[in-house]
């Protein structure tokens, strides 16, 4: 009888788990401590299209900077190694112990002198200001990062065309 109500509770625990289980993902968001979990899905990226304004490319920035130049240099060096050997049994038992000398290499990262190198300060972009976003005529003056290949296809296009793209992101 005792081990019937166990099963019985047991049952009713599991149910009760898999039905509030299905209610939620388990998570807890950040912020309110209760509810899903913040999930910062990629959005596909949406077309945009409008007039096109005005295209700016931003050239990449970069200056010399000197560091540490590390190379690994190694040393032959030894070390004494203990060996212990065991027999015999009852009150007869006897340890052997002997030493030898095993060669190896000693390798570690020093420093030698510096090195020059190019650090980049600001990175190249490509970007484009659309007119009428998406026929939004409130929508003026819109600026848009876009890829390099983009960037050449609305460069050659008139001045107030329509050209439609997928934006990098937005802003300059």
């Amino acid at each position: 009888m005792f081990m019937t109500r166990r099963l019985l509770a047991a049952g009713v625990t599991a149910v009760l788990m898999a039905g509030l289980g299905a209610c939620g993902d388990g998570g807890t968001d950040a912020t309110t401590g209760h509810g899903s979990v913040a999930k910062e899905a990629q959005a596909s990226p949406e077309r945009v299209s409008g007039l096109r304004d005005t295209v700016r490319h931003v050239s990449r920035k970069t200056v010399a900077g000197t560091r540490a130049h590390m190379v690994r240099k190694c040393a032959s060096t030894t070390r004494r190694v203990r060996h212990t050997t065991r027999s015999g049994t009852g009150t007869r038992k006897t340890t052997r112990v002997w030493y030898t000398t095993e060669h190896y290499q000693s390798c570690k990262k020093v420093r030698q002198g510096t090195e020059s190198y190019r650090r980049v300060v600001r990175a190249e972009r490509w970007c484009v200001r659309l007119d009428d976003v998406n026929r939004d005529t409130s929508r003026d003056d819109v600026w848009y990062r876009v890829t390099r290949q983009t960037y050449d296809q609305v460069s050659a296009a008139d001045r107030h065309a329509r050209v439609e793209f997928i934006p990098a992101s937005t802003g300059c």
